[in-house]
């Protein structure tokens, strides 16, 4: 192979003489360019990775993505030129070029616009004359070499006339044409082309301005209609760079040019506002080719295994308590927010000037009327102009500093949005917001009020926070803003996930989610106190970024804030528990064994009062849901309900030792009385009610018991000895799987194994003894499936294949080698192994509680090493936290005793964190 020809300037420009020279050589050497086409393609390969990875060098020193990109764009534009012309030459063999052979070669798109990442498409316009005169033997012979190359090339051959036809109807091809970009050819074909479809852009504006506005709309739908999500689309999702095009094909439409003098001229933005479009810009360019580089793909999202990597690229430090990771995505979630802003204020002008239609936040709300304008004319600082709410004047600000708050208050009172004058006057006035309005008792209250009364609290509350009000006149949100934790449990930033968490106690309290709520949703009628539960749910998560632990600092920080607000000494208290106490609820109901009336008595004794259970439920219930998408699901909130119901009986005074006898008579009387009617003989049903120790009364409900009699007496008198039943639950979303089976010492491992080789998840396990050797166990799986038969046939082939296992026909170490690997994101994560062993949490059994990093078959793994160490397990909580799975086991010695003996216990805890240090351990049958 002949010496590739690398770039040898700072543009990355090759010498075009040369490597047409070389490549020459090469068709002659072959005798045509068709056998030579594989080396050609191999030389401008091996040419085009040297500069890439000279690019890729430059990229790491200097940090510079606009730069980058730019040059790959010229790279590509040699490249392309000096193909087409060595292509043309050959195919016309000395023959004079006729008009027929004449075209013009058109970047489009992307690549139109000058700026390439490195793992982009190449859109490509072949210009021609007449569509009756196109040939493509150039344009075919150049493309085949690029895609061989590897590059991913979209191209069409055109008219002029069929150009501007088809950008009439179709606005992606519109908007393709708007940064089409000259590259060889036919200069005045070009000319001719730009010239039309400007003509036809102009008769069409409005109709073009609307249609990338509604694009936009769509798309940030997709990509999750959420600037703060924790792994952030860069290209597509709001605040990315697509928004950043959207304003530059907007501004090339009405001003013939990208954002900068003429935008300003027309007052669509001022001179610092293209500033920070060019900065931004700057940013997501240099994160897109380090992104694109990194992967080696095209991938635009910022996904957790990638973020460590560009942090420590981009130079960013672990301060405070911050990662160098947070630090990071907080930068590139400030410059989203600043991306939106700039968004906010441009559509805001062009409804101004009459170049799109007005929103309403709801089609159904009537409209103002002239009244209600008048009335807000002559009382208030506030005017309304083309449906925006407006200030009246420059110096309303300046006038009253309190009229800040009132802009919002007034915008959400009359469902306006705000007009883009407004916006700017604000972000020019956030200085004004000092102590002393800080302090205002009047803006405290319209603060209270936007946060407890507006019917939609998280539409003004985000208006207020990307405008910095929100951080300005609460210093310790401010801390919070574009806050990332990385971790893979949370969806979004800590300020995105609080008004989240106020907006779904809104959608609560109206009902929204009534059909997944049916405790929570009439709970809200019968509280006390509303305006103590929003300002819990708005200050709950404020103290994180710190060291210390964040519930304690968000209390510390609530028991300041709450006087301000002017709320009492009583409801500063109660807030301040809240916080407090936010993540005890969720943590108990799911990894504590709720069936136990140790736990109960634990947790009441936290609670102390009804009514503060009530409102743990309830901020507990919104805080979930407020996570992310996937986050809620029907098992944990039945976890919930289990709990509330058994604590509230204990703190209305009807749960005690006597009550703990009564309602196990009161279980099985109802267990009685359903086999009674389905024909069963007395004697038959104490002979099954006998088998069982008094704490599988308090596991399940009367309907489940009953199931499990019906199980029992299909064993009596038959060989099989197994029995197996499955309900599968769409409201929980929970497949409940109950296995009947002579008690073995490693049943509950079985199975586990037996979910890993068929990658079922387990969400809880249920384990009950008889009194005459069987195990009862229900183990809970997450429902994966929509249709009921589908998942029940799901459930039937895992207890077939635990049926098989258990009867030594399969066993399963070769099924657990090809058990599906660990998600990939897990790579980024390290969480520190942890073993606790209490006595305290329960009187009959010890709880050994692990937590570590998550993996395919890590319960299977838990419950082999429990059983090697001679630990009868009773119940198993499972859950996990992203990346992190903490999973609880209630357990006892083989004689049924807790584990007292320090040395005993120390064991335990060496061999479980050993087994949690290990990436992937080899299975044990």
């Amino acid at each position: 192979m002949d010496t590739v020809i690398a770039p040898t300037s700072v543009a990355e420009r090759f010498d075009k003489v040369a490597v047409r020279a070389a490549l020459e050589v090469l068709i002659e050497r072959h005798g045509g360019l068709e056998a030579a086409h594989n080396d050609i393609v191999q030389h401008l390969k091996d040419m085009s990775q040297v500069a890439r990875a000279h690019l890729r060098a430059q990229l790491e020193r200097d940090g510079d993505g606009r730069r980058c990109a730019a040059n790959l764009c010229q790279f590509q534009d040699d490249l392309i030129c000096m193909l087409f012309e060595l292509l043309t030459s050959l195919e016309l063999k000395g023959r004079k070029q006729t008009a027929a052979d004449r075209m013009a070669v058109v970047a489009t798109g992307g690549y139109g616009r000058g700026l390439l990442a490195p793992g982009s498409d190449i859109d490509l316009l072949f210009l021609i004359h007449s569509s009756r005169k196109a040939r493509g033997g150039v344009p075919e012979q150049m493309l085949y070499i690029l895609w061989d190359m590897g590059f991913k090339v979209g191209h069409a051959t055109r008219t002029v006339s069929q150009c501007v036809a088809l950008a009439r109807t179709d606005m992606t091809i519109a908007t393709s044409l708007l940064d089409s970009r000259f590259l060889l050819g036919d200069a005045q074909l070009f000319a001719e082309l730009e010239e039309r479809f400007q003509d036809e852009l102009r008769s069409m504006q409005r109709t073009f301005i609307d249609a990338k506005m509604a694009e936009r709309d769509a798309r940030h739908a997709r990509s999750g209609d959420a600037r703060y999500r924790v792994e952030p689309n860069i290209k597509d999702g709001k605040g990315g760079l697509r928004d950043l095009h959207t304003l530059h094909w907007l501004s090339r439409t009405i001003y013939g040019e990208d954002v900068g003098e003429k935008t300003v001229a027309a007052g669509i933005f001022t001179d610092e506002e293209v500033a920070t479009f060019k900065r931004c810009e700057d940013f997501l360019w240099t994160i897109r080719c380090f992104l694109h580089f990194l992967t080696g793909r095209p991938e635009e999202r910022l996904t957790f295994d990638v973020q460590p990597q560009m942090a420590e690229w981009l130079g960013y430090k672990k301060h405070g308590g911050l990662r160098a990771t947070e630090r990071f995505m907080k930068h590139y979630f400030l410059v989203a927010k600043e991306v939106g802003d700039l968004t906010t204020l441009l559509c805001g002008a062009l409804e101004m000037q009459q170049h799109k239609t007005a929103p309403s936040i709801s089609e159904i709300m009537s409209p103002l009327n002239w009244k209600v304008r008048r009335q807000i004319r002559q009382r208030t600082d506030f005017r309304v102009d083309n449906d925006r709410m407006n200030v009246a004047d420059p110096q309303a600000f300046e006038r009253d500093p309190v009229n800040i708050l009132r802009l919002f208050a007034q915008a959400a009172k009359t469902n306006t949005f705000l007009h883009p004058d407004a916006i700017r006057l604000l972000r020019q006035s956030l200085r004004l917001i000092d102590d002393k309005v800080r302090n205002d008792p009047e803006a405290n209250r319209i603060f209270l009020e936007l946060l407890c009364d507006d019917p939609y609290p998280g539409i003004t509350l985000r208006r207020m926070n990307d405008a910095a009000v929100l951080g300005r006149f609460i210093p310790a949100f401010r801390r919070v803003v574009g806050m990332m934790q990385f971790n893979m449990y949370h969806h979004f930033t800590v300020d995105e996930h609080l008004i989240r968490t106020v907006q779904m106690l809104t959608d609560i309290e109206q009902g929204g989610a009534a059909n997944e709520l049916p405790l929570a949703t009439p709970m809200f009628e019968t509280i006390l106190n509303r305006r103590v539960l929003f300002v819990a749910a708005f200050l709950h998560d404020i103290g994180k970024g710190r060291r210390d632990d964040h519930s304690i600092v968000g209390a510390r920080i609530a028991r300041e804030l709450c006087p301000r607000l002017g709320l009492s000494a009583a409801e500063t208290d109660t807030v301040a528990w809240l916080i407090e106490e936010h993540l005890t609820m969720s943590n108990i109901a799911q990894s504590r064994d709720i069936s136990d009336p140790k736990t109960i008595r634990d947790f009441a004794d936290v609670v102390k009062s009804p009514e503060r259970l009530k409102l743990l439920l309830l901020l507990t219930v919104a805080d979930v849901r407020a996570v992310g998408p996937g986050t809620w699901n029907g098992w944990k909130g039945q976890l919930l309900r289990t709990l509330y119901y058994e604590t509230e009986l204990l703190l209305s005074g009807g749960y005690g030792q006597n009550g703990h006898r009564e309602r196990i008579s009161e279980a099985q009387e109802g267990v009685r009385a359903a086999l009674l009617d389905e024909g069963w003989t007395p004697e038959k049903i104490e002979s099954v009610t006998g088998r069982f120790y008094d704490d599988y009364w308090h596991r399940y409900d009367v309907s489940r018991q009953v199931e499990h009699a019906r199980m029992m007496a299909r064993t009596d008198g038959s060989d099989d000895k197994l029995a197996f039943h499955y309900t599968t639950d769409e409201f929980t979303a929970v497949t409940e799987l109950t296995i009947l089976a002579p008690n073995h010492a490693r049943l509950l491992s079985l199975f586990a194994g037996a979910c890993a080789a068929t990658g079922a998840n387990i969400v809880g396990a249920q384990i009950s003894s008889t009194r005459d050797g069987y195990a009862l166990d229900s183990f809970l799986l997450q429902r994966e499936l929509q249709s009921d038969e589908d998942e029940k046939r799901r459930a039937d082939r895992i207890g077939q294949l635990i049926r098989r296992v258990l009867r030594g026909e399969m066993r399963l170490r070769p099924m657990l080698s090809k058990r599906r690997p660990a998600e990939h994101r897990l790579d980024a994560f390290s969480v520190e192994p942890e073993v606790m062993i209490n006595n305290a949490l329960s009187d009959d059994f010890t709880v050994i509680e692990v937590a570590g990093l998550d993996r395919p078959g890590l319960l299977y793994d838990l419950t082999n090493a429990l059983s090697d160490l001679n630990l009868d397990i009773s119940s198993a909580h499972i859950t996990t936290f992203g990346e992190k799975a903490v999973d609880v086991f209630y357990v006892t010695d083989l004689v049924g005793k807790k584990v007292t003996a320090p040395t005993r216990q120390q064991s335990i805890t060496e061999r479980l964190t050993e087994l949690l240090a290990q990436d992937d351990p080899p299975p044990v049958t």
